[in-house]
């Protein structure tokens, strides 16, 4: 069975130099104030940039601030409880188990449970090096049920908006 990218080459491709399109008609400012807006609405960082891109015409947000989205919540004190990538594995994680109590002898999503949750620990272990995570911070199963339940953003002050 064939995987990965020997399947073809149809896909977008970003362009080489990160410049701002000439046809672009909103300034830095006005595209911080869509962000901020979309993630007030509960928009996740990955989410924010495709609306972004099919609806504003923006096609990268680094290209006309500099910065990525997640830099521009931070600025404006939205934060995410977890980063993103680790949110939605912690979220297949808990469908998984909910899956699993309902059939216990589904063999193949017990096996698809230990590697999603061996991702978890990996980038756990990343996050903790980089200082994303809390060095005290586990994941538990019941812990990443309640994470899951909440929103993923969480607006600490209003900022400057």
């Amino acid at each position: 069975m064939r995987r990965g990218k020997e399947k073809g080459k149809s896909h977008s491709i970003r362009p080489a130099a990160p410049v701002q399109p000439k046809w672009l008609q909103f300034s830095p400012e006005e595209v911080e104030l869509l962000i901020v807006e979309l993630a007030k609405k509960g928009y996740p960082p990955s989410m924010i940039g495709i609306i972004l891109r099919d609806q504003y015409g923006i096609p990268l947000t680094k290209a006309v601030l500099n910065v990525k989205v997640c830099h521009v919540l931070k600025k404006y004190g939205i934060e995410l409880s977890v980063p993103e990538d680790l949110y939605n594995l912690m979220r297949r994680a808990v469908n998984l188990r909910k899956h699993l109590e309902a059939h216990p002898k589904d063999y193949h999503s017990k096996r698809g449970l230990i590697e999603v949750e061996s991702k978890i620990h990996r980038l756990v272990k990343y996050y903790k090096s980089v200082g994303k995570l809390p060095p005290d911070w586990k994941y538990d199963p019941t812990t990443a049920e309640i994470l899951v339940s909440q929103p993923l953003i969480k607006v600490k002050s209003e900022g400057s908006v």
